[in-house]
């Protein structure tokens, strides 16, 4: 294929795109893919889950801004595009019952009108393929249920100008492939987790596991392995970036770098839409795309 390749991998804050496929954008910014990370949201009401930031009062006067430098920084490592559609944070409700999600929130926005602004960036930027959570948003956070959403109808309304008119929205793009991340798998934390326990090391997945079989988690079909465990170090750069959200001595980094590239050196993915002829599974998310140049 001649054409530029570009992905767009769409997420509900900041932080999400250095937790789920950030190995597989570095890999692809490394062979000259143009990568753009849309934010749907500023993360406003994300806690301060680093233990060592909180209680900080200027961090938390200022957490929009705190986090924008946060996302500049792990833009800069993983070498991608960054843009933000501009929604504000819903924040993860908690209690029984569910408190009710604060007004002009992002979750709480039409779905139509919300994902206008994902259409102008898709006509934009031209992806012909993109990344997203599934209808579950990988997990029941409002921002990335609504993320979905948005990305669904956005998908298809790249092309439709009836709802979205060329004169507001921009020139019509057809993205081609739509992905959902499904880096949270099973068999790849049952894989991890028997490595270190077989080399007589402590596992963080042990109650992940656990949950798992209390709650009868409906496994996703994982079409695509993309190799990248030579990325996995920029990755937890990347990660580290987002200071507020992520501790550097946390369960996110106990497994040791050698056993990750040697148990499991790949970022999962489901194929949920497709305008080209692919074989499945794939190692690539432009299978079917670079071949048909």
């Amino acid at each position: 294929m001649t054409e530029q390749l570009r992905l767009m991998a769409v997420h509900a804050h900041p932080d999400d795109e250095s937790s789920k496929g950030a190995a597989t954008m570095a890999k692809y910014v490394s062979e000259g893919v143009d990568v753009l990370v849309v934010t749907c949201t500023g993360g406003e009401r994300g806690s301060i889950l680093n233990p060592k930031l909180q209680g900080d009062a200027f961090i938390e006067a200022n957490i929009h801004e705190v986090r924008k430098k946060e996302m500049d920084e792990a833009r800069e490592i993983l070498g991608v595009h960054q843009s933000w559609l501009g929604f504000v944070d819903s924040g993860l409700p908690e209690g029984d019952p569910l408190p009710p999600l604060p007004q002009g929130c992002f979750a709480l926005e039409d779905v139509e009108v919300a994902a206008g602004a994902l259409v102008k960036s898709i006509r934009s930027f031209r992806p012909q393929v993109i990344t997203t959570y599934d209808e579950n948003g990988g997990y029941p956070h409002p921002d990335h249920i609504m993320t979905h959403k948005i990305t669904m109808v956005a998908f298809e309304g790249a092309t439709d100008t009836e709802k979205f008119p060329e004169a507001e929205f921009g020139p019509v793009w057809q993205p081609l492939k739509l992905y959902y991340n499904q880096g949270f798998n099973r068999p790849r934390t049952q894989a991890l987790h028997d490595a270190l326990t077989e080399r007589g090391m402590e596992s963080p997945y042990g109650d992940w596991l656990k949950r798992w079989d209390e709650f009868e988690r409906v496994e996703r079909t994982l079409t695509t392995h993309v190799p990248c465990a030579d990325f996995f170090e920029i990755r937890d750069k990347a990660l580290i970036a987002h200071a507020t959200q992520i501790d550097p001595d946390g369960g996110w980094f106990r497994i040791p770098m050698e056993i990750q590239q040697e148990v499991w050196p790949t970022e999962e993915y489901e194929l949920a839409k497709s305008l080209v002829d692919t074989s499945l599974p794939e190692d690539d998310l432009f299978a079917g795309i670079r071949d048909n140049g």
